[in-house]
């Protein structure tokens, strides 16, 4: 497995904070990686476009603000998101902010391309690649990405519908490099079962929807601290890719979770122009049913720690049925 040293050394946890339409905007990426774990948005959050320069220029002044003044403990890269789908015309335009505020991390969704690897790989920066199945992920590695994203059944948003067992092993019988986990992980019990089946770096967004710096209303919140793994739907209903959804949205605009109807694959549009299906139909995760209270983000990335250091413990302590000690 690899982890880049300008990674590994910046992380308190191995964590990204997945980027989440209209949700990840800088106070929760700053926030994130204060926190010591990579904070990120998508490009598309920032409307109008010039926003972008705006939000790129205050996460990098006020990250290196920190470094300096924590210089034992500096804070986590950020990473931004951007979808290389034909219907993005934005695209072009974000990719060139990235490499003047030469992002650290660029996570590619729904499309691989090379040039947009060159591009950011022309400053030193890394590209992980979203992927839901190993057609994908081979395409991606061939054009050029450092790591990928293994979306698996249970994630938030667009996911995919095999076991993260099943897909990291798959992964992991060819590729030795970077890989992260995404699929129902909130806890750091499951932060690390994310690494012991393979996976390099958890990935974590729902979670993160019940914190104070989210931009998410009080009653999409709310919701996430009420539901759990069988209030989540998955459809392709609202953006044309199938995704998973809180079921008690879907009811709140007067529609059946349990009679939807299946959306047109080709009428598929990733510019900003399913922003009302984000806004008033929430995305979610199967992970959420460990989620009990909105804390900032300090306090769940620090209960985090404290959860995944116990469970390594347990394991380091525990007694195996077989005779010998679990290592």
């Amino acid at each position: 497995m690899s982890l880049p040293s300008s990674l590994a050394q910046r992380l308190v946890l191995p964590v990204i904070g997945a980027p989440m339409f209209l949700v990840s905007q800088p106070p929760m990426v700053l926030a994130q990686a204060k926190a010591g774990i990579v904070g990120a948005f998508p490009a598309l959050n920032a409307r109008p476009p010039a926003l972008l320069d705006e939000w790129l220029h205050q996460i990098t002044e006020e990250l290196a603000a920190y470094d300096r003044e924590h210089p034992g403990r500096p804070a986590a890269p950020f990473a931004v998101n951007q979808i290389v789908h034909k219907s993005n015309e934005r695209l072009m335009h974000d990719l060139e902010l990235c490499v003047k505020y030469r992002v650290p991390i660029i996570i590619t969704s729904l499309g691989a391309r090379e040039d947009v690897n060159a591009a950011v790989h022309s400053y030193g920066g890394i590209v992980l690649h979203d992927v839901t199945n190993l057609v994908h992920a081979h395409k991606a590695i061939e054009k050029g990405a450092d790591g990928l994203i293994a979306v698996a059944a249970g994630a938030g948003g667009h996911a995919g519908t095999l076991s993260p067992l099943a897909l990291i092993q798959e992964i992991r019988a060819w590729w030795d490099g970077l890989l992260v986990l995404s699929g129902a992980i909130a806890t750091g019990r499951s932060v690390l079962a994310a690494q012991a089946i393979g996976a390099d770096l958890a990935y974590i967004g729902s979670a993160f929807i019940a914190t104070q710096e989210a931009n998410a209303s009080d009653a999409y919140k709310a919701s996430i601290v009420g539901s759990s793994a069988s209030d989540i739907i998955y459809t392709n209903l609202f953006t044309g890719v199938h995704g998973n959804y809180l079921r008690a949205s879907i009811e709140a605009a007067g529609l059946d979770p349990r009679d939807l109807p299946q959306s047109d694959p080709s009428k598929m549009d990733f510019s900003g122009g399913a922003a009302k299906a984000w806004k008033d139909i929430w995305g979610s995760g199967q992970g959420i049913g460990a989620i009990a209270d909105v804390p900032d983000v300090a306090t769940f990335v620090a209960r985090l720690i404290d959860e995944y250091s116990a469970a390594r413990q347990e394991l380091a302590t525990a007694s195996s049925p077989y005779g010998r000690a679990t290592r």
